[in-house]
């Protein structure tokens, strides 16, 4: 779960950086914060953990609809990357290759 979540602020990170995602969706993703720094509350902190938790469950929303308006494409990518970015060396495919040797028989007459 936690690990969810970091890999949901890492993509929110990559696609504010991009310039391909339109302004007006990079805003929807700040909304979240600002909540959290705004005075008014839905259920206040002082109700140690609910209080607390509306204030991640925003944020996340904030997130999800910022993913969700965002280019596909473009989300499909930074995802591949996030993923690649993951695993370990040895199991990430490297293309193959193959030495062409230059001096064949045709060259010798």
């Amino acid at each position: 779960m936690l690990k969810g979540f970091v890999n949901q602020i890492l993509l929110t990170w990559r696609l504010l950086r991009d310039p391909r995602v339109p302004l007006w969706t990079k805003s929807i993703a700040f909304l979240g914060v600002i909540y959290i720094l705004s005075p008014l509350d839905f259920i206040p902190d002082v109700f140690l953990i609910i209080g607390q938790l509306d204030d991640l469950g925003i944020l996340l929303g904030g997130m999800r609809l910022f993913e969700a308006l965002s280019p596909p494409y473009v989300v499909e990518e930074h995802r591949m990357a996030l993923q690649q970015r993951g695993k370990p060396l040895e199991t990430v495919n490297a293309p193959d290759y193959r030495i062409i040797d230059d001096s064949s028989d045709d060259s010798r007459a």
